[in-house]
């Protein structure tokens, strides 16, 4: 240890001849304390609100999706869709098409976005965790043991869109799905003519939690979708893969996206919900700043008090630089008890926001509102390594700025 920094780690503790010294030392690293807290207790609660909409969206989205970068529909009757279909690391391979439909029901009409899934969506999707009402089918199948043949199609409706049409699980009378035709010309005597229509029977209701999903999405099987929209035996609009436990998701999207050219985007959980989590990562950001400009306000302290420290030891740098101490290390004590300060507030103020933390992740001390109206009953808080660094490092560098400026005017002091 340099005599510059023994000699600051002395004069942190040491007694003052001015009481008032002591006094702002104290409310220096007190401020430094309770914003570094505060920025460790909000990006945490921040990170247990990311994870429980990713929880959620998860339920509902694949782990890949393929779509076209231009166009709404592609092929998967190709050689390079069969060469993902057998990747080792592929699952499930899911075809789905997305378009939007209008819904009839109890006199009642709603534009929807039709979602046609295969026989495998439940295994490539969460979706039965989020049925609340009745149970997944998009068709029910007639077997005789020779043949399996289609009955009755059925539909999973999002929780505010049942609400919306009046309808639930339980409901004898089915819906009527109405779409545009693709080709020919509109009948201005009987525009209805320009439409084709289908129905199906209500199987379940679910929930993401989400207005998104919920207030507009309807589940049906892939073969109405294909029917009610024209689509051709292979078109789909997107192609949804779940890999197996234990891939890397980012080794798998580049290995994919080898195979299939610069024609196709493949997008992980992330990128489907691209707009959510870029205003999540923008609203992260901007809280950040907002905290470190507090704590930029508390770091003022710091010069204050150092400044009060080197008129208060005027004599003992005078008696150091007799001695033969440069002007560098006099400056170097003054420096060091700055940065000091705002370590020692970042070290008390980081475990105690993780305290804080890990009471609200056992105990859940702050309910959300009164608890009732939510998902979860009380702030989700999940506390991340990098978060630490990133906050350690911030009153590092702010309390290093804060003792270099009193510290350069040594020289005017001896």
């Amino acid at each position: 240890m340099s005599i510059s920094l023994r000699i600051a780690w002395r004069y942190l503790f040491a007694k003052k001849r001015h009481n008032a010294i002591n006094i702002i030392s104290g409310i220096s690293t007190a401020g430094v304390c309770v914003t570094s807290a505060a920025l460790v207790c909000v990006l945490s609660v921040m990170n247990g609100f990311g994870s429980l909409v990713e929880q959620m969206f998860s339920a509902f989205d694949a782990e890949l999706r393929i779509v076209p970068k231009a166009g709404k529909t592609f092929q998967t009757d190709t050689g390079d869709f069969a060469r993902v279909k057998e990747l080792p690391f592929v699952e499930v391979f899911g075809e789905t098409i997305e378009e939007t439909a209008l819904v009839d029901f109890s006199q009642k009409q709603l534009p929807v976005q039709l979602k046609g899934v295969d026989d495998n969506f439940q295994q490539l999707t969460d979706i039965d965790s989020i049925i609340t009402d009745g149970y997944f089918s998009v068709c029910d199948y007639y077997d005789d043991g020779i043949n399996r043949t289609r009955s009755f199609e059925r539909c999973v409706l999002g929780r505010g869109l049942a609400a919306q049409l009046g309808a639930n699980a339980h409901f004898v009378s089915g819906l009527k799905i109405y779409a545009p035709k693709r080709t020919g010309k509109i009948n201005l005597l009987r525009p209805d003519k320009s439409l084709n229509r289908t129905g199906a029977f209500i199987a379940g209701v679910f929930s993401v939690n989400q207005t998104k999903y919920d207030d507009n999405v309807m589940i049906v099987s892939l073969p109405l979708a294909r029917e009610l929209f024209e689509y051709g035996e292979h078109e789909v609009s997107a192609v949804e893969l779940k890999l197996t436990e234990g891939t890397p998701v980012r080794a798998a999207k580049r290995e994919i996206s080898e195979i299939l050219g610069g024609s196709y985007r493949v997008l992980d959980r992330y990128e489907q919900q691209e707009d959510f989590f870029h205003i999540f990562k923008v609203e992260r950001a901007l809280t950040i700043l907002l905290l470190v400009f507090i704590l930029l306000i508390a770091c003022f302290n710091v010069i204050g008090s150092l400044s009060m420290l080197m008129i208060d030891k005027q004599a003992d740098a005078r008696i150091l630089h007799n001695l033969g101490a440069t002007l560098d290390e006099i400056r170097h004590i003054f420096l060091y008890e700055g940065w000091l300060i705002s370590l020692l507030g970042a070290v008390i103020g980081i475990v105690l926001g993780v305290l804080l933390c890990l009471l609200q992740q056992e105990l859940g001390l702050i309910k959300l509102g009164d608890g009732t109206n939510y998902v979860i009953s009380a702030y989700p808080v999940q506390v991340q390594v990098l978060d630490l660094l990133l906050v350690f490092g911030i009153v590092l560098l702010l309390g290093f700025l804060a003792a270099w400026y009193p510290s350069k005017q040594i020289n005017k002091t001896l």
